[in-house]
């Protein structure tokens, strides 16, 4: 027991001091916090055994020595976690005993594990955490960012000192890189008091840290595990121009020391005081009264965490009256009166088996990781990406290696890293291979590419590729014919190219295992509803490189057939608003091609729609306007609001920007794009708003 208790704490201040003072974890944050639960139970269990320096009963690392020492006034502490609903009832029953809350606790008279009256066994702690969730004691949700806590100190309204937690007693003075981020204010707006202390979160965008990957692999250089280690790096840069120059965020939540403020009831009072402030203060806060509201909470941002620009791991619970705070009290390090309910692990460890190439429907040379199943980002993970030659070799992972994996909700799952400390002696390193895997034709790597290729075009898993491709969703949208049923059918000889797809042999398919006349007749139904596809599904379906959904459609509408399109040359089409000259030179040596242009003809013969949108005389109100369009509209689905607006000449970009002329808000819209219209002073617009502006090319007043 002692043995495995020191294993645990070494290992965890190990980690504490990787994570906190050094930025460069080796394992992912789900893999600390079982290390940490399973000391914590080992110490709940054997409570004498308990030594103060335990990692249970202390605060993140040592500080750094890189930067001036700061003690904070008051300890910066962390925040115990609840990972299920049954730990979340939990605390509330907690809270509400602290509170000396009347809570039902179940039959009178009924010991736990007892049977009331013959019936079921009553748990009745269970019964009281439930009671618990369900009293009114007046809660703030918050999104948990996933950053690096920081301390700001004001002295009448003027930025003094800025610092980060360090182990909640001396942080590192980091004030020069702090006055570097952008958002946060050097001077507060409005009436301010002597001294004001705010704790918050430094993080780095979505958006940037994939900007600073792009960056980094057009170097050469290895890619930034993920945006909380890239910010804790760039916030740590002893020049702090480097700091200004990442493009760090910053969200409030907390007050620290206050002389001289107002008379403030709750903490949600506090952060509102802190907005007036000029302070950033995450918008997606809510005030509820039970846990049940909580989870609700919880559950919505679990959904559409990935529609923010910020990454979250979780939500934060905070008792709202601030009396209620003082009351309850703290532990050694962490305030009773607020947890964290954490959501599933995106990322995990797990053994790297093998590594492998795949190659795609254009002959591009894809590396990619076969793992031991883990379970990560909701679903069990057995191959990663590895992206390329180049990211294999910088990032030196080896069959045999532990890795980090992380899966961020649609995103295909990625091999982070090794964990070096668990890398076995001997391991070789990979080397990507000289020929295709399927055809074994030489692999070539153009200049000014990050990707090797297979140049044969009769290759078998680029044939299998492009049918895949033409059959998905985003090209012809044939039902049925997913990977399994394609390799089948080419196998079997059924097919060789997408042209055969509309000449099957039915009765040899007939006479395969697993089809019965009705999976053939739901086949042959969906190849045939797919040939009135538009235009611009087919143009995506053939595979054309550079060329993708928007490209196509501006395609089809401007030539509006598919023989004008193939006989247009380069220059016509870099012409047209919408088609660069990467694109257009793609396009237009795609259907030079003598196989492109047989392939047309059959498609053609066999009844495919070419035939592009019919233009229509929509009056052009738009033109020169770009809306985005963001949630549920009643009265038009997605594609149907980017045609209305494009019809009438406008733009209908993903995102919003200083470029965008209105944000056409519908239900369950995107936090991220309200966020940013709200930032830049975009016009925000309802339903009734967007049907006006379509209509006069005018916003409502």
């Amino acid at each position: 027991m002692q043995e495995r208790l020191d294993e645990l704490r070494r290992l965890i201040r190990h980690h504490n001091d990787l994570y906190h003072r050094l930025d460069a974890p080796e394992i992912p944050d789900v893999e600390y916090d079982l290390l940490v639960r399973e000391l914590e139970a080992l110490e709940a269990e054997h409570p004498e055994l308990i030594v103060p320096d335990s990692p249970t009963q202390t605060v993140g690392g040592a500080p750094s020595a890189t930067f001036a020492p700061v003690t904070h006034e008051l300890p910066m502490m962390s925040l115990d976690n609840a990972f299920t609903r049954a730990e979340l009832n939990g605390w509330a029953a907690r809270v509400a005993r602290g509170l000396d809350l009347e809570l039902d606790q179940g039959p009178p008279g009924v010991d736990p594990g007892h049977e009331a009256d013959g019936g079921p066994v009553v748990d009745v702690a269970a019964a009281i955490a439930a009671a618990a969730a369900a009293a009114p004691v007046g809660y703030v949700c918050e999104l948990k960012i996933d950053g690096v806590a920081c301390s700001l100190r004001y002295e009448d309204g003027v930025l003094v000192q800025a610092a980060t937690r360090g182990n909640g007693r001396v942080g590192e003075d980091i004030t020069a890189n702090i006055r570097g981020i952008a958002v946060i204010p050097n001077e507060l707006t409005g009436p301010a008091p002597q001294v004001v202390e705010v704790r918050g979160e430094v993080y780095l965008p979505v958006s940037t840290f994939e900007k600073l990957n792009e960056s980094q692999e057009a170097a050469g250089l290895p890619r930034y595990a993920n945006p909380r280690n890239t910010a804790a790096g760039s916030l740590r840069q002893k020049d702090p121009a480097i700091t200004a120059g990442r493009g760090l965020a910053f969200w409030s939540y907390q007050l620290g020391v206050v002389e001289g403020g107002p008379s403030l009831e709750g903490h949600g009072d506090a952060l509102d005081w802190l907005a007036e402030l000029g302070l950033p203060v995450n918008p997606e806060r809510r005030r509820v009264e039970t846990v049940d509201e909580v989870v609700a909470f919880a559950d919505h941002w679990l959904e559409h965490r990935h529609d923010l620009d910020y990454e979250i791991d979780g939500a934060v619970v905070k008792v709202d009256r601030l009396a209620r705070q003082e009351a309850l009290g703290a532990t050694a390090k962490a305030p009773r009166w607020a947890i964290a309910y954490k959501f599933p692990p995106e990322e995990r460890t797990t053994k790297l088996l093998d590594i492998q190439v795949s190659i795609g429907r254009t002959g591009k040379a894809t590396p990619f990781a076969v793992l031991e199943p883990v379970f990560v980002g909701g679903s069990t993970v057995q191959v990663a990406t590895l992206h390329n030659d180049d990211q294999v070799r910088l990032k030196d992972v080896r069959p045999g290696d532990t890795v980090v994996v992380r899966k961020a909700g649609d995103v295909i799952p990625e091999v982070i890293g090794p964990v070096l400390a668990e890398r076995p002696a001997g391991l070789e390193r990979w080397t990507f291979p000289e020929s295709c895997p399927a055809c074994d034709t030489p692999l070539v790597r153009p200049e000014g590419e990050a990707h090797n290729f297979c140049v044969n075009p009769t290759c078998p898993a680029q044939r299998q590729g492009r049918i895949e491709h033409f059959t998905s969703r985003g090209g012809m949208d044939i039902e049925g014919m997913g990977e399994s049923t394609v390799a089948l059918f080419i196998e079997q000889g059924l097919i060789s190219d997408v042209g055969d797809i509309y000449d099957i042999d039915w009765d040899a398919v007939a006479e395969l295992e697993g089809f019965g006349q009705t999976s053939i007749d739901n086949l042959k139904a969906a190849i045939e509803a797919s040939k009135q596809r538009p235009l611009a599904s087919l143009l995506v379906g053939l595979g054309i490189r550079h060329l993708g959904p928007a490209g196509a459609e501006v395609l089809a509408r401007a030539f509006g057939h598919l023989d004008a399109i193939v006989s247009a040359t380069a220059e016509e089409m870099a012409a047209i608003d919408g088609v660069g000259p990467t694109i257009a030179a793609s396009v237009a040596d795609y259907f030079a091609t003598d196989e492109a242009r047989a392939l047309v003809a059959r498609l053609q013969a066999a009844g495919v729609n070419v035939q592009g949108p019919e233009v229509t005389s929509v009056p052009q109100v738009l033109e020169g306007l770009s809306i985005v369009v963001s949630g549920t509209l009643s009265g038009f689905s997605r594609d149907g609001a980017a045609q209305a607006i494009k019809s009438r000449g406008g733009k209908n970009p993903g995102s919003v920007s200083k470029k965008t002329t209105a944000l056409v808000v519908g239900t369950e819209p995107g936090a991220s794009k309200l966020t940013k219209a709200e930032e830049l002073g975009v016009p925000i617009i309802d339903e009734a708003g967007f049907e006006a502006l379509l209509e006069t090319g005018r916003l409502p007043d």
